[in-house]
């Protein structure tokens, strides 16, 4: 298992983290992201998508939708789990089904601890943390060899 701690002082260190990230993604990746409501989810996902060529302004949480999709220089799906009450609900709309097209691209997913039965092993999980009205903890883990070397850039940047 391969981790790596990021502390964020600010919400600009948050989305400049998540460009970090986006201009390094292949297509076939999946970023599962847990914490609280308010944590930096939302702004992390812009970040990545905005380095992925969406513009900032296109990217909301699709908290009452499910799913958004965008066109940048590979399709991106961004979920929100939070609605959902368990894994089964994630197969009843058609979770596998995006996964297959997001082989093509990238799926991020907020609230992906409501669905982690059903995610495959050889995801990007990052964890938020709240330490105070401005600071966070993100703790990435990955299992699989996918976000290894991603992971080792972070840690030595």
């Amino acid at each position: 298992m391969y981790k790596y701690t990021f502390l964020s002082n600010s919400p600009s260190a948050t989305l400049a983290l998540g460009k970090r990230i986006g201009e390094r993604l292949q297509p076939g990746s999946l970023i599962a992201l847990t914490g609280e409501l308010g944590c930096g989810k939302t702004l992390l996902t812009r970040g990545i998508c905005a380095s992925l060529g969406v513009p900032l302004r296109q990217v909301n949480s699709p908290t009452f939708v499910l799913v958004n999709e965008y066109r940048g220089r590979m399709p991106i799906f961004h979920m929100d789990m939070y609605q959902l009450g368990a894994a089964f609900d994630a197969v009843e709309f058609g979770f596998f089904d995006y996964l297959a097209r997001a082989e093509a691209g990238v799926m991020i997913i907020e609230w992906a601890e409501k669905i982690s039965a059903v995610l495959p092993d050889d995801c990007l999980n990052i964890k938020f943390d709240i330490l105070s009205a401005r600071k966070r903890r993100l703790e990435f883990t990955t299992s699989g060899n996918k976000f290894s070397d991603l992971l080792k850039e972070l840690s030595q940047s």
